[in-house]
């Protein structure tokens, strides 16, 4: 699981585009703020929601599950309870080309689904937030 800094930093920067598990139409939810402040960032957003599929959201069409979306995604971001990520990392694993990253948000701890990611060869971030990693490490200048 990675926790340096370093690594964080690298994994931000490079991951142009992130597929928001979990994404939320609310902008009162925190994966709302999330997707509107990496977007701000310059990073893709691709909401994942299957009550939301077929909308756009944040000028991005919202996909019921990870494999509906036609294209690669850098990184997948979970905003799903614990017991959910699983599915998820099964999801992700799937994928073709897969992402390389795989980011658990902050109260979101699923270690059996991080190691089976790690062990495919995907970088896992868990309990933390990109958002909050990004504004605490500096990174990035916010777009109007």
């Amino acid at each position: 699981m990675i926790t340096d800094d370093a690594t964080i930093r690298e994994i931000l920067a490079t991951a142009r585009t992130i597929a928001v598990v979990g994404a939320s139409a609310n902008p009162a939810r925190p994966s709302y703020g999330v997707m509107r402040f990496l977007q701000r960032h310059g990073h893709r957003i691709v909401p994942v929601n299957p009550g939301l599929a077929g909308k756009t959201l944040m000028g991005e069409t919202v996909h019921a599950r990870l494999s509906d979306i036609p294209f690669a995604v850098d990184m997948v971001d979970i905003f799903r309870r614990p017991d959910a990520v699983d599915a998820v990392v099964d999801a992700a694993l799937a994928l073709q080309p897969r992402p390389a990253i795989i980011w658990m948000q902050l109260g979101v701890i699923a270690p059996e689904a991080a190691a089976r990611a790690e062990a495919a060869g995907l970088q896992v971030v868990m309990d933390r937030c990109p958002a909050i990693e990004t504004r605490r490490l500096g990174l990035g200048v916010a777009q109007p």
